[in-house]
Order: structure tokens, then sequence, then C-alpha cells
């Protein structure tokens, strides 16, 4: 195998997603290997990499490798309609969160800095101590979900998914078996397509990309979040069309198409 090989680089930790994906890279015969620390294995240094991790290996890699990880703008909840995400969002600093006088479901947009959940005010928000003022964050209206899904998106098109929580905990289940008789996975894919609809049309997203969607407890249809494909769970999707979403979203720059380049991820310098 040359250099020039693609291979699929998993983190050291690897999840259960993980396992699936090195099963299904290997029954299309790419090769995948699992790092044994956070640093860029030198054999792959000149290979087409393709990393499946979290954010932190990412950045630990991914300079060095020259990869392009892909991740929704952090405010791409804000841009979408009311109708679609069930409740209003704003994109701001956690300096102008602390000063919040109501509940409201906070959180950060792309890392996981602090845990996202529901705050009685801003007072129970990581103070200065821990965060600095001007982290981004996202602050929405309180919306409780009956039943979450996530669904892996390529080209603008679904490609798999899986229902992952019912009644906020967690409830796996492959999107062709989740649905109830009355026909819930139409419903997840009807909706899933209004919201591509309108990222076309002004909320864009990377062209793999995961966008996580659920169905209010008043019934309603909205969007929860969007995340990298790169560092996201498979659930119960297809593995193999998961590994389709991860190998865009997270692999060589220089094999990225010119829209696909506002999307992303700042890494850091490599330090040795």
């Amino acid at each position: 195998m040359t250099t020039a090989d693609p291979v699929l680089l998993l983190a050291p930790r690897i999840n259960e997603t993980g396992l699936q994906l090195r099963t299904a890279a290997g029954r299309r015969g790419l090769r995948a290997c699992t790092a044994t620390s956070w640093q860029a294995p030198p054999g792959l240094r000149g290979s087409a990499v393709h990393v499946y991790g979290g954010p932190l290996f990412g950045d630990a890699v991914g300079r060095e490798l020259g990869l392009g990880l892909l991740e929704p703008a952090a405010d791409w909840l804000t841009r979408l309609p009311l109708a679609l995400t069930g409740r209003r969002v704003s994109f701001g600093t956690l300096a102008e969160a602390r000063r919040l006088r109501r509940p409201a479901f906070v959180k950060p947009p792309v890392d996981k800095l602090f845990a996202a959940r529901v705050h009685p005010d801003g007072g129970t928000l990581p103070g200065p101590e821990l965060l600095d003022g001007d982290t981004p964050v996202l602050v929405s209206e309180v919306v409780r979900f009956g039943v979450e899904y996530r669904l892996f998106v390529l080209d603008g098109a679904v490609r798999a998914g899986s229902r992952y929580a019912v009644d906020g905990d967690l409830s796996v289940a492959p999107l062709e078996t989740a649905g109830a008789p009355g026909g819930e996975t139409a419903e997840v894919l009807a909706f899933t397509a209004d919201v591509l609809a309108a990222s076309a049309s002004g909320a864009p997203l990377p062209s793999a990309t995961v966008v996580d969607v659920g169905r209010t407890e008043d019934g309603r249809w909205a969007v929860v979040e969007a995340n990298a494909a790169w560092a996201s769970g498979g659930y119960a999707a297809d593995p193999d069309a998961v590994l389709d979403v991860v190998l865009r979203s997270g692999g060589p720059a220089a094999q990225l198409p010119s829209t696909d380049r506002p999307f992303l991820r700042e890494l850091p310098d490599v330090v040795r």
C-alpha cells in the first residue's frame, strides 16, 4: 500500500461508532487504524487521511495531517426560521448569558466546554474563573423533546439516521424501525427535508454533516442542532452510510470543494 492510499484514522479512545466504522472500512478495502496517542502517527504523514474522533483529537492531528474538518457554523440555528426551530435562539457570549434573569437552555455551539442544559438564570453558568466571558454560546427558549433523531447528511440528502432519545433519555433504534405505526419515520424525513431546503436557501451547511431533529412534547417537529459528522455518534444508523458522510466531513483539505471552505474548523498549530 502506498502513502497515497486513503486511511481512516480513529481516536485512541475508540467508541462503538468507531468500531463500526472500522469494520465498514474493512468491507470496502479501506485501511483503518486506531491511534495509540494524541499525536499523528508518523507512518501516516503523506497519506490521504480521514479522521473519526472527538474535537480534541481532530485538533491534535488535523494540521499535521492536512485535514479539512467540516463543522456547521456556530450560529446556524439562529439563521433558521422559527417554524423550524420551534423556539427563539440567539448567538452571543457567555458574559451576556450570565446576565440572564430567566430560564434558558444554554450550550456551547461547537465544543463541549460545559454541559448543555436548562439554567434557571445566568447565575448558574460557569464563572469567569472557569471560562472567559467571550466564549460563544447559544441561548434558546426552553423546549422539551419527546423523541429525538440523528440524520447523517451528504450533499443535501439524508444518507442514514437513528433515533437516539425518548423523553430526554437515551433510547436507540434504527430510523427504519424507530417510528410508531403512524409513520413517524416518514415525518422525520419530511421535516428534515424542509430543514435542508431552508439551509440551502439561507442557512447553509457543509456538504457532510449531522442534523438532529425531534418532536416536542406538544407534537411539533423542531430542529435540535447540527454537528460535525467526524465527531458524532452513529447510534443505530447504517455504518456504511455513516462512513460515507464521515469520510467527506473529516478528510484531506485539498480534496474539499470550494463551497465547503467556509465550514473548515480552525486548527491549532502543531506543538511538539
